[in-house]
């Protein structure tokens, strides 16, 4: 198995929507609704895909202002991909697109809590959010 990761702002909706189910990270996200799908991959700065022969197994989605702050919105691995060090290369591949002086930035589901300080991130004791109306 040789995962090929790529910057792929193209990505299709359909493959997305996909891997975001088989990752669980579609249980937070709106995967019944493919018109916003769509406007989560266009609107995004940088996607970062995980491909084992061609089959997307990892997508990174972030948005940033490639200076200061990279805020990475979605790390899904299929699940039957996960622990191989594929979210962490996605991490370091979104890092480097963003620029390396760039703070990168997640919020982590609640699940994958315990997998980023085994990767080396730090956890920030303050997040503040105004939730979303709809």
């Amino acid at each position: 198995m040789e995962i090929r990761y790529v910057l792929e702002p193209g990505l299709a909706v359909e493959e997305f929507r996909a891997v975001l189910i088989l990752s669980t990270l579609g249980e937070r996200r709106p995967v019944d609704d493919v018109k916003r799908l769509e406007r989560m991959l266009r609107q995004a700065d940088l996607i970062v895909t995980a491909r084992d022969e061609g089959r997307l197994v990892g997508v990174s989605r972030a948005v940033t202002d490639f200076s200061y702050c990279c805020y990475l919105s979605d790390l899904a691995v299929d699940a039957e991909y996960q622990r191989m060090g594929i979210g962490k290369r996605l991490i370091d591949e979104t890092h480097k697109a963003a620029g390396e002086e760039t703070t990168l930035v997640l919020v982590a589901a609640p699940a994958a809590e315990g997998y980023y300080p085994k990767i080396g991130m730090v956890q920030r004791p303050s997040c503040w959010v105004i939730p979303k109306k709809r």
